[in-house]
C-alpha cells in the first residue's frame, strides 16, 4: 500500500529542534489547543473532561509551555505480570520501593499507548514499568493495593518508553525525565483485536504483543477517572509526574489465555528480562480514554533499605 508523505514544520523546545506535523494541533495552537475546534473531530466523543481542567502556564527544561498535555482520543493496553520483588529491586533506585501484593512478590507490566489525537499530535508509545509504594509517608492501605490491581490509581518507575515522534521523545526525555528515544513503533487498539510491535534499533523486533481485546464496557465521561503517578530524577532530584485518565470504554482478563508477547532482542526486551515476570495475572484494554499528563513537580521521596 502506497504512502503519503505529510508535510512538517520545524518547532523549539527550549533550544531543541523537532518537526511536528504541518497545520497538526502543535503547529496551530502550540499546546493552547481551541477546544471547540477538537469537538469538530469526528474521533473524539467530547471534550467536557478538558474543560473542568485549565492549563497553567510554566516555566520547563523544555522552556515556557503550558500544562497538562491534553491527549483527546486515546487508547491503550496493560499486560501485569507477576515478578520476584529480588529481581525488581535489583532495577530501581534506593528511594523507591516494590508495590508487593504478597511477601517476595511485586508487580511489572508492559505497555502500548495509541494517541490518535493530541496536543502534539498522533503518535505511538510503549512501555516496562514497574508498581512501586506511593511515595508518601505512612503503610500501604488494602485500599491502595487493590486500586492499583486495578490499574485505578498506580504508582510506577518506569524503565523503558519508547515513541514515535520526535516531539514525544524531546518533551518526555528532556521535561518529564522519562527514559525515552524515537523507534518505528506500531500499535493498533480496537473493540476485536490489540496489537503492537516496537522495533529495535537493527529494524527487528524488540517488543510485539497480540491476544483478543476483552470485552468493553462503556462509562459516561468523568465517572471513571484513574491517575497513574510516575517517578522520574531530573537534575539529579525526584519528581512526580500525575496523569488522568478519564476512561471511555475499557475491559480486562484476568488470567488472560491467548496473550502472545514476543520478547525479541532491544532495550525494551532487555529491561523486560531483567525483571524475570513469572505470570500474566491480568490483560488490560481501553479502546477509548482521555488523557491530561500535567508537568513534573518536586517529591520528597523517604530514605528506604534494602
Amino acid at each position: 500500500m502506497a504512502s503519503t508523505r505529510q508535510d512538517t514544520v520545524t518547532v523549539d523546545l527550549g533550544g531543541r529542534t523537532v518537526t511536528v506535523p504541518k497545520g497538526g494541533l502543535y503547529d496551530r495552537y502550540r499546546m493552547d489547543t481551541d477546544l471547540d475546534d477538537v469537538a469538530r473531530d469526528p474521533r473524539v466523543s467530547g471534550v467536557e473532561f478538558f474543560r473542568r481542567l485549565p492549563k497553567t502556564r510554566v516555566d520547563s527544561p523544555i522552556g515556557d509551555t503550558l500544562t497538562p498535555n491534553f491527549y483527546y482520543r486515546v487508547s491503550t493496553a496493560r499486560l501485569t505480570m507477576l515478578a520476584r520483588s529480588r529481581a525488581i529491586r535489583a532495577r530501581l533506585p534506593r528511594e523507591l520501593a516494590p508495590l508487593e501484593i504478597a511477601p517476595g512478590l511485586g508487580l511489572v507490566s508492559v505497555m502500548f499507548f495509541r494517541y490518535d489525537v493530541c496536543d502534539i499530535d498522533f503518535y505511538t508509545e510503549a512501555a516496562v514499568g514497574i508498581a512501586v509504594k506511593p511515595a508518601r509517608h505512612g503503610g500501604l492501605g488494602l485500599v491502595d493495593l487493590v486500586a492499583a490491581l486495578k490499574n485505578e490509581d498506580l504508582d510506577t518507575y518506569v524503565l523503558s518508553l519508547p515513541v514515535s515522534t520526535d516531539i514525544a521523545q524531546v518533551r518526555g526525555r528532556d521535561g518529564y525525565g522519562f527514559p525515552k528515544w524515537v523507534t518505528p513503533l506500531d500499535v493498533i487498539v480496537d473493540a476485536d483485536r490489540t496489537a503492537a510491535r516496537v522495533a529495535n534499533e537493527e529494524g527487528g523486533t524488540d517488543l510485539a504483543f497480540a491476544a483478543a481485546t476483552p470485552a468493553q464496557r462503556t462509562y459516561p465521561s468523568g465517572t471513571r477517572v484513574s491517575t497513574l503517578t510516575s517517578y522520574t530524577s531530573i537534575g539529579g532530584a525526584w519528581h512526580s509526574t500525575l496523569s488522568q485518565t478519564n476512561v471511555l470504554a475499557a475491559g480486562a482478563a484476568r488470567l488472560p489465555r491467548g496473550a502472545a508477547l514476543q520478547v525479541g532482542e532491544g532495550r525494551m526486551a532487555e529491561d523486560l528480562r531483567s525483571l524475570r515476570p513469572l505470570k500474566t495475572v491480568r490483560f488490560d484494554v481501553m479502546t477509548e480514554g482521555q488523557l491530561a499528563l500535567h508537568m513534573p513537580v518536586p517529591a520528597s521521596l523517604p530514605n528506604r533499605t534494602r
